[in-house]
């Protein structure tokens, strides 16, 4: 996966000895930190020598370096306690071509190596595993394969898994071909039919390239840094690609992915030794150090500022808009080794940039000249130099001189004024209490946090130590007041590196891409002799036949299904009435400080007529203002007082019955305990006294809404066609589709372009009366053990002080009914109290329709959707069909590949049908469900199931025992009963440019 560019004291004297007690003490130890800190410098363990041990207390965590004594291959490991262990390895990679060379190298490793093989093994160890996450990502200079697992066993198997694919790949031609570029026939069984570039990268990076946000922050990133790696594109550019030959490949790999260019990374519980055993053991024993010469060098500065103009394709949901140009001014600052300057600058972007108080974000945002800040704004800190960069989108050409002139005026009022000291602190305590905030993804987080300061030789610990990085901060703000403003007048005022990019909309882009790679493949077919082309013809028959043959995998280590533990321990809930009626669940959690509380709105009441409008709602109101602060106060309010404050639509199903659901609003904050009174009281005049005067500010919250989701199309294509392909098969689905498909896409971009906003805005006062009416549907917290009774307390009297509203509820649905959620003795041991109550509507007359849609969009690549309506939570054919199950969309593909896609998901739902699968098969299919069904859950998510859903853990206990039991005959029956013909209806969504078969077909609905 390819990234076009991540953003989060003093060490011990270790004990001397040695000995075996020690080593077995040490792992008898209360926490992973404790047996971590016994570790001292200088000590050797297989082939490595510690070389620092400290302790970072504000992550909770305790840092170990190492150093391979026969390669030089760097090693950090940070011990935490979190049983969701993490392993990452990353190389320094720097192509200086935009062939994609260091992207087609990462998707190749990983298809079959000297111990493992078979064709993908990366992608059967899904199957074979209970991983909470695999994956593999190729940045600007860098290389990284990440995984994590809960099991330590799971751990050993991924491992070796990764190490052999990155270390001893086979890097087969064919592999080459089939993950790079290939010369192939459009029918590869027929050498008549025309030669055309296939490819696994080369159809990524054209969809990559269709959206434009990724076009403009490339060239940025080139158009700046021009001197080195960063001007050429790491993950390839289409037409570059097809430049790339196999023999390039293989010594690219013998370059960058040796030990002594690689930097490997552990973090969690599990034990360190064994982790440098196995590594030694099985990769770096078998090498000698080298120099790598892979260094980037500092990007040489310039002596004056430049400007650049770009192109770029219309925006496919604004066809004819004139402000569809995007502009931005960008400075090159300093190394990013340096980590108490870089996170200064990083402060100081937040400042200029983040929230409604911020200079730009005044100047520009809220003048109207655009929709969006460009993209890339802020900090960007993924190469060696860091840059600033800040622009708008949506503008019309002939505002690009006024942008500019915005940018230098801002600059001048920022040095003559500095900012405000509640600005800082705001900034200040979002850092803090993010570092107590607990994630389930913390390692994956760490290990991308510190990838790029690493990578050039940066100190990764020092990088974290972010508690004495806010205390030097707040002193040398103390000593010289002026200290920001002089940062700005140094790195940007007096920048002379200083790029002005500026892209604009060209209708003809798409089709002189498409003429430009027709130009592009007439030269390498012009170039083929008779004997290559014959060449091209057998390896593309042999290409298929190697895609369709069976592959062995017994070669794979794999988890068995008795490794997945029988049952799980159930989190404790309580569930008590406030402020009358309504449910509040409360569950002890270790949150490190940090207090989490949610409310439900149920809103059976809603108007056909203003569901459109519910995710607009969410999306505004708390940016408007409440009670006596105006919508900058109460931005800086939610700042200094919480962890942000979201409100979200919801559609959630009901457990037992398919064509029933309850659609409402959640609320959701966390803050720090000395803050929950302050977030409560900005919870009450939230609830009590929004405010939705602020015309002009409300047209400029809707024109970045727009612009955020038209710009995400592209790299969400793959979920808008599932939602838009379930639309019609549950009631809950349509209403997905409302909420969150493209239907909401077009939605705000037609809100967007209109020129009087009041009509829209009018409607949200009615939509907040009916979620608030009365009070929330149920409350949950979730806090430490001794700060809950003051948490229950305070959302309380929060409860009690909600003014009664006088809207009527009546259901604006004829059936709507009152589902208690399971609780008490002979409902759930776990559970105790009150009753959740759910207001579920139901449609006793809904009939599934299927229906295939094809939504015209105006890119290079299409999405596809196939959906299948099957069966309820608690219905035994759910976890049979979970079984069965597989993804069932096309990420991206070629315009032209989605009647082949459709013809494969059919044939998966024969194969299935047929029963020709294997005990292996199932059990690999068992063991994948598991490895979602048991993923991590963070303190502040338990018992999120069963406020949100209903869902007990006898419920999921029941459902576990359910999936152990699938078994051959009962795949097949639900594989007849749901995808067979005339089974289950199901609904198709492509969603892409114009295509023949689907204008030909009547059954097709085009839109």
């Amino acid at each position: 996966m390819w990234r076009c560019s991540l953003s989060v004291p003093v060490a011990l004297r270790r004990l001397s000895c040695r000995s075996a007690d020690l080593r077995a003490w040490r792992w008898g130890s209360t926490t992973a930190c404790e047996r971590a800190l016994q570790y001292h410098v200088g000590e050797k363990m297989h082939g490595y020598t510690v070389s620092q041990v400290t302790s970072v207390p504000e992550l909770f965590l305790t840092a170990v370096k190492l150093d391979h004594d026969g390669t030089g291959a760097r090693h950090l490991h940070l011990a935490r306690e979190d049983s969701n262990n993490l392993f990452s390895v990353q190389f320094r990679t720097t192509p200086t071509d935009s062939t994609g060379v260091p992207h087609v190298l990462e998707h190749t490793v990983l298809c079959g190596s000297q111990k493992y093989p078979c064709r993908d093994p990366f992608f059967k160890m899904l199957n074979r595993s209970l991983s909470t996450f695999m994956n593999a990502f190729t940045a600007s200079d860098y290389t990284m394969y990440p995984f994590s697992t809960q099991n330590p066993r799971d751990f050993q198997n991924l491992l070796s898994v990764y190490l052999d694919a990155a270390f001893f790949p086979c890097l087969r031609e064919l592999d080459f071909w089939q993950e790079g570029w290939r010369l192939e026939h459009e029918d590869p069984t027929d050498p008549q039919t025309a030669l055309v570039f296939k490819g696994v990268v080369f159809n990524e990076m054209k969809g990559a390239f269709a959206d434009s946000e990724r076009v403009f922050s490339q060239h940025l990133q080139n158009q700046l840094l021009p001197d080195h790696t960063y001007a050429a594109v790491s993950g390839g550019a289409p037409l570059c690609i097809p430049d790339l030959t196999w023999e390039q490949l293989r010594q690219f790999h013998a370059k960058h992915y040796h030990p002594s260019n690689a930097r490997f990374f552990t973090y969690g519980n599990f034990p360190l030794e064994e982790h440098l055993k196995q590594i030694h053991k099985e990769a770096l024993s078998k090498f000698q150090k080298i120099e790598p010469n892979t260094a980037v060098p500092p990007q040489q500065r310039w002596e004056k500022p430049r400007e650049c103009q770009i192109s770029c394709a219309p925006d496919a949901l604004a066809a004819g808009s004139p402000r569809q140009t995007t502009v931005s001014v960008s400075f090159l600052l300093p190394d990013i080794t340096d980590t108490s300057e870089a996170f200064t600058l990083n402060l100081l972007s937040s400042l200029l940039v983040s929230g409604p108080s911020a200079p730009f974000y005044k100047a520009l945002i809220e003048s109207g000249l655009g929709s969006d800040f460009s993209p890339d704004v802020g900090y960007n800190g993924h190469t060696r130099d860091a840059y600033f960069s800040v622009g708008l989108q949506g503008v019309a050409e002939t505002d690009v001189p006024r942008v500019r002139d915005i940018i230098n005026r801002t600059l001048d009022d920022v040095i003559a004024k500095g900012f405000e000291v509640d600005q800082i602190e705001a900034l200040l305590h979002k850092i803090e209490i993010q570092m107590k905030h607990q994630s389930v993804s913390f390692g994956l987080a760490l290990t991308s946090y510190i990838a790029s300061c690493w990578n050039h030789d940066g100190d990764p610990v020092e990088l974290l130590k972010l508690g004495g990085q806010v205390a030097q901060f707040r002193r040398r703000l103390e000593e010289n007041p002026e200290f920001l403003q002089e940062k700005v007048k140094q790195y940007f005022k007096n920048n002379q590196h200083k790029l002005t990019l500026s892209m604009r909309p060209d209708d003809q882009y798409s089709a002189k891409q498409m003429r430009l790679e027709t130009e592009k493949l007439r030269q390498k077919v012009s170039s083929l002799s008779s004997e290559d082309r014959r060449q091209v013809y057998e390896k593309g028959l042999q290409l298929q036949t190697q895609q369709s043959e069976a592959q062995d995998a017994s070669c794979l280590p794999a988890l068995k299904v008795s490794d997945i533990e029988p049952s799980t321990p159930c989190t404790e809930l309580a569930v008590a009435l406030a402020a009358g009626d309504v449910a509040v669940q409360s569950c002890v959690q270790p949150t490190n400080g940090v207090a989490y509380v949610r409310a439900f709105c149920s809103l059976p009441a809603l108007p056909a007529e203003l569901r459109p409008y519910v995710p607009l709602l969410c999306r505004v109101l708390t940016k408007l203002g409440c009670g006596v602060l105006d919508y900058r106060e109460q931005a800086q309010q939610i700042e200094l007082k919480t962890g942000g404050i979201t409100v979200s639509p919801h559609v959630l199903p009901d457990s037992s019955h398919l064509d029933t659901y309850e659609q409402g609003v959640l609320f959701s904050s966390f803050c720090l305990d000395r803050n929950l009174q302050d977030m409560m009281h900005l919870w009450g005049e939230i609830f009590n006294s929004p405010r939705f005067e602020e015309e002009q500010y409300f047209r400029v919250l809707v024109k970045m809404a727009a612009q955020d989701l038209s710009n995400g199309v592209p790299d969400s294509g793959h979920l808008y066609a599932s939602i838009r392909a379930s639309r019609t098969l549950t009631p809950a689905g349509d209403l997905q589709e409302t909420f969150s498909g493209m239907e909401q896409v077009r939605l705000m971009k037609s809100i967007s372009d209109v020129a009087d906003v009041r009509p829209v805005l009018s409607k949200l006062p009615r939509l907040m009366g009916l979620c608030v009416c009365g009070s929330p549907n149920r409350c949950a917290v979730n806090a430490a053990p001794g700060q809950l009774s003051q948490v229950q307390q305070v959302v309380g009297d929060f409860l009690a002080g909600l003014e009664q509203r006088t809207t009527e509820r009546k259901p604006a649905h004829p059936h709507v009914v009152e589902k208690p959620v399971p609780n008490g003795p002979g409902d759930s041991a776990c559970l105790s109290g009150s009753h959740i109550i759910r207001k579920l509507i139901t449609d006793p007359t809904f009939k599934p329709c299927p229906v295939k849609t094809h939504l015209l969009l105006p890119f290079p690549v299409s999405y596809v959707g196939d959906c299948v309506r099957t069966a309820p939570y608690t219905h035994p054919d759910h976890a049979r069909y979970e079984g069965c199950d597989r993804p069932r969309w096309l990420p991206r593909g070629p315009g032209d590949a989605s009647a082949e896609t459709l013809q494969t998901f059919a044939k998966a739902a024969s194969w299935a049908q047929s029963g020709q699968f294997s005990q292996q098969d199932i059990d690999e299919a068992k063991l994948a469900v598991f490895s979602t069904v048991d993923a991590p859950v963070a303190p502040s998510d338990k018992g999120l199931d069963h406020f949100l859903y209903g869902l007990t853990d006898e419920m999921g206990q029941a459902q576990r025992e359910q999936l152990f039991a699938v078994h051959r005959g009962a795949l097949i029956d639900v594989a007849h009963r749901y995808l067979g013909v005339g089974g289950s209806a199901h609904g198709l969504a492509l969603l892409g440019p114009e295509n023949a078969r689907t204008a030909s077909d009547p059954s097709w609905v085009i839109q």
